[in-house]
């Protein structure tokens, strides 16, 4: 049952053919059994009661959590050694709205480390399998929460994107990832990575079950300064399939195949099946356009990303010193407690980054680094904002193809995709809406098409995003382990 939609759900508890607590056992069960599979989760709740099932779509229906969401009384870790045994005393408030909605938290998802990652491979409870293929990475940094959703454990998780960490594991995992207009969705009681790029998103496997679990969590919100009043957009009421008119634009130093002479076949596979989704969008009525890009600007986007991320990092977690909370040392100063709890506590990755956000916010380093970035940052943002003058919104394939084998990426870029790899960042740059949806296969294994669009504009880039997941058979689908 857990592998239906919200709607068909919702329907079948109203009639009374199911009941919440057959969903959340059924949920339970199979976290479970794919906890042991792929390690997706870092807490599972089996003690949960389920609430009384209300009129709310949502009510009764289990869900997913991030593990970098605080939750009451729940072990919230954010796959940090550092936190291994940390239990809030307050919920983050997109949560909080799901609990009043009536939905059930079953599992805590498991992330790479404080979200900073792209593998999934740095949970403190160990890497993040592919459900489509083990040997392969969800990507992440909400790899867990991908997993989940793909499995069928439930219909939606909560997940959170920094520079593309809901979407890139939606695309590897098959299923929707959405993150909406910075702000619309509080962060309050979400681990800080990058105050200024991180997003709270939604993972599901349809843009109108994304479009449902949002309506209920956005809106302003006392204890999030950056939260805006978004009580006159209806996500789900937008969702009208007519796209007629409509403008999009690719980004020809991204989609060119010229570009990329160490082409794989996999990469020539990847932008044919684009190319051949954009002549759908043709045929129903959208206007798409190849636009040109200074590469001196795509090519920033990685070191760009870095820098700020780093220095924000660094900044935001300067609090994990062992001493307020987390593992305490039994050093006899408080200098050697906080020492090694950091040096313990953080993996190889996480010290590297702050390592470099700490070096780029040195007085001597900041303008040539840190300063520097932030100007960058907006020339790409200023670029955007230009394009998005005359157009609806830019879509682009996820990454070079299908999830990659654990040894085939170790957090290094490729030189010759590194643009097409990490182009999602934009999104987190100028606090776009930005969504992605299943896209085919290649290979046996799911790829992902992106839709990126102008700020506030989430009910138009979602209606897009809605409208070409209806014309492709991928809309629903699970997980189904390939055999090789």
């Amino acid at each position: 049952m857990t592998e239906k939609s919200i709607i068909e759900l919702h329907e079948l508890l109203k009639k009374g053919e199911i009941t919440s607590e057959d969903l959340v056992k059924e949920s339970l069960q199979k976290s479970h059994e794919i906890n042991d599979k792929y390690h997706a989760f870092v807490t599972i709740c089996d003690n949960v009661t389920p609430p009384i099932t209300t009129d709310s779509l949502v009510s009764g229906i289990p869900f997913s959590v991030k593990d970098n969401y605080s939750t009451k009384d729940v072990l919230s870790t954010g796959s940090s050694n550092t936190l291994k045994n940390y239990v809030p005393f307050y919920t983050a408030t997109v949560v909080q709205k799901l609990f009043d909605a009536g939905a059930i938290m079953v599992n805590k998802t498991a992330l790479d480390e404080f979200g900073m990652g792209g593998t999934g491979t740095t949970c403190h409870t160990g890497p993040v399998l592919n459900p489509w293929d083990p040997k392969r990475m969800c990507a992440g940094s909400s790899a867990g929460s991908a997993c989940a959703v793909a499995s069928g454990v439930v219909p939606f998780a909560l997940g959170s994107d920094t520079g593309d960490s809901i979407r890139k594991p939606a695309a590897y995992c098959g299923i929707v990832g959405y993150k909406p207009t910075y702000g619309m969705l509080s962060r309050y009681g979400l681990f800080p990575f990058a105050s200024s790029l991180d997003h709270c998103g939604v993972l599901t496997r349809s843009v109108l079950d994304a479009a449902i679990v949002t309506d209920i969590m956005k809106g302003i919100d006392e204890h999030d300064m950056t939260s805006w009043d978004s009580s006159h957009i209806h996500l789900q009421e937008a969702l009208t399939g007519n796209i007629k008119g409509k403008k999009l634009f690719y980004i020809k130093e991204i989609c060119d195949i010229n570009n990329y002479p160490k082409a794989t076949e996999t990469l020539k596979k990847h932008l044919k099946n684009f190319f051949k989704t954009l002549e759908l969008l043709k045929a129903n009525g959208a206007i798409v356009e190849e636009v040109s890009v200074d590469t001196k600007l795509l090519n920033a986007i990685a070191s760009v990303y870095v820098v700020i991320s780093c220095a924000e990092a660094t900044s935001n977690m300067s609090n994990l010193t062992g001493i307020i909370f987390g593992p305490r040392s039994d050093k006899n100063n408080v200098f050697d407690m906080m020492k090694e709890h950091r040096t313990l506590g953080f993996s190889p990755l996480i010290k590297r980054r702050f390592v470099i956000g700490s070096y780029v916010l040195q007085k001597e380093n900041q303008e040539r680094y840190f300063n520097n970035a932030a100007r960058v940052r907006r020339l790409i943002v200023n670029k955007m904002k230009e394009l998005f003058k005359e157009y609806d919104a830019l879509i682009l394939p996820v990454s070079s193809g299908p999830a990659k084998k654990f040894n085939e990426d170790n957090d290094i870029l490729d030189d010759n995709t590194s643009v097409l790899e990490e182009h999602l960042q934009i999104g987190n740059f100028g606090g776009f809406p930005s969504i992605t949806i299943p896209n085919g296969f290649i290979n046996d294994l799911p790829v992902g098409i992106n839709i990126t669009g102008n700020c506030f504009d989430d009910e138009n880039i979602l209606n897009i995003a809605y409208t070409l997941e209806s014309l492709m058979p991928y809309k629903g689908q699970i997980a189904k382990e390939r055999k090789s």
